[in-house]
């Protein structure tokens, strides 16, 4: 990577990288961040769905944690998945032991490298450090595990030292060791030197996290430098300002150097299951995964989009399982308007054009984003057509409490009321299943998104929620607002429905 830091002996150009690997941390540092716990299910499923992506090596936790940590790596272990399946270990041989227990294919040995860790944490020596290490490299290789030495703090560290910690590694068997960035200090100067030292000894990993917002700056910097195996995390979740995202990662080397690391169309899919089970939802302008990442509204973004697809973005969102959208706002232009109308089958004659598309600006520059359930009225306005809906609420009541969190609605379909009773997860989830019953269950829907913002602070605040919902080829998304977050959750929804099967002529629902 010539010119980038200077000149440097140990840096290539990424162009020439033939492989590089993936190793997720999700389920291990990920799960570290502040308020997320995942259970055996969960964890279980997301690692079906990495190894489905094509991961390499998948951190299933750390078996020192509890007997409940090491169930759950058994439950992943046990699942019979392509990808090397470890578990963390500090330098104990006891973490071993446990570590084996849950029948796991590798560890990742964890020892201190800084000597703020060595000094300050453990009160050891350098001197003890590299002989405990070379001691349970053995021992580890000894019953059959795959090993990687991580020098936590590296980037920290003394190199000088740092190179023979390492080399005692590899000497007593490790089959790699790992660069690690603790806690995202290194500059890519730092990331250069130390990673190019110990690539000099043997297949060389790197673990960067994003404290200085350059984690997938020194994941490059280290391939560059000779690693080829990248520690991180679906949508960079983790300790403080998190890991660097393999997401990230991914895309920069496919679409930067044409290197193939995972199914990139597995990816959204991927996010939006960590986003779901952690509680931590991807910010609006996350880079691949966020919602704006393939959404245009500017009027000139979105005429240049129309007339070539590519003019506005560097890949395709198909790349990464995802769609293109055109919003409506403040800054949406006539073509967008016309071209979003046609989505829902619209046509309109340019006067009938013309004043959609004043509403829509005028709707916009009262700070409100245009959802496609205002676009639709606002466009049956303009044209003078009644709009009867075929699916509405009458009634809702629920509750949850400290039991079984159940719901009761009456729904209009097709001008007839339906009365149901259900239970879920939640209030909205048992809402909604019983709105699914009341439709006999033949009109199937897909939640895309779902977002929540309170309008006001105090205890008493409304809420809108915005859903995206989508059936078939089609997809719609409306915005609710309520004090009683489950009714705007629920009312969003149906009307969703409502607008996705407004153009069918079969009966929702068979005669009882």
């Amino acid at each position: 990577m010539p010119g980038l830091f200077g000149e440097h002996p140990a840096t290539e150009s990424l162009d020439s990288l033939s492989s590089v690997g993936l190793l997720d941390t999700t389920l291990r540092d990920g799960e570290q961040a502040p308020g997320v716990s995942l259970s055996p299910d969960e964890k279980a499923r997301i690692a079906r769905q990495l190894d489905a992506a094509g991961i390499d090596v998948i951190e299933a936790g750390s078996a020192v944690t509890g007997p409940g940590e090491r169930e759950t790596i058994r439950r992943v272990t046990s699942m019979d998945l392509e990808a090397t399946i470890t578990s963390f270990a500090r330098n104990v041989r006891g973490d071993i032991d446990l570590a084996l227990d849950t029948d796991v294919d590798g560890v990742h040995l964890v020892v201190p490298a800084s000597d703020r860790h060595i000094e300050g944490k453990l009160s050891t020596s350098r001197e003890d450090v590299i002989a405990d290490t070379a001691e349970l490299v053995e021992y580890a290789v000894d019953h059959d595990l795959w090993v990687e030495v991580i020098g936590e703090d590296g980037s920290r560290a003394d190199l000088d030292f740092l190179e023979e910690l390492m080399a005692a590694a590899l000497d007593a068997g490790a089959d790699r060791v790992c660069y690690a960035d603790t806690v995202g200090h290194a500059t890519p100067d730092r990331t250069l030197d130390a990673v190019s030292r110990l690539a000099d000894l043997g297949p060389t990993s790197t673990h960067t996290h994003d404290d200085l917002g350059l984690a997938v700056t020194n994941a490059l910097v280290s391939l560059a430098a000779g690693a080829d195996l990248v520690h991180g995390t679906i949508n960079g979740i983790g300790e403080r300002a998190g890991n660097v995202a393999l997401e990230e990662v991914a895309i920069a080397l496919d679409h930067g150097y044409g290197v193939e690391t995972m199914d990139l169309t597995r990816v959204y899919d991927l996010a939006q299951l960590i986003a779901n089970k952690t509680g931590i939802p991807l910010a609006p302008n996350k880079a691949v995964v966020g919602e704006n990442a393939f959404t245009h509204e500017s009027g000139i973004h979105t005429d240049g989009t129309l007339k070539d697809e590519s003019m506005y973005e560097p890949y395709p969102p198909e790349k990464v399982g995802r769609e293109r959208r055109l919003a409506l706002g403040k800054h949406a232009g006539r073509a967008g308007v016309e071209a979003a109308l046609a989505e829902h089958g619209i046509e309109v004659v340019d006067a009938e054009l013309d004043a959609v598309f004043e509403r829509v600006k005028e709707l916009g520059e009262r700070d409100k984003r245009v959802t496609d359930a205002d676009l639709l009225a606002i466009a049956e306005d303009v044209q003078d057509r009644d709009r009867e809906r075929r699916v509405r609420v009458e009634d809702l009541t629920t509750v949850a409490g400290s039991g079984t969190p159940t719901a009761s609605v009456k729904v209009v379909i097709d001008g007839v009321e339906r009365t149901e009773a259900a239970v879920g997860d939640g209030p909205v989830d048992a809402a909604m299943n019983a709105v699914e019953d009341a439709l006999g269950r033949t009109v199937d829907w897909n939640l895309d998104s779902y977002h929540v913002d309170a309008i006001t602070g105090r205890t008493d605040a409304l809420v809108t929620v915005e859903v995206e919902m989508s059936r078939g080829d089609r997809s719609v998304t409306v915005a609710r607002s309520d004090a009683d977050i489950t009714r705007a959750s629920v009312e969003a929804m149906v009307d969703a429905i409502d607008r996705l099967v407004e153009t069918e002529t079969e009966p929702l629902v068979a005669d009882d």
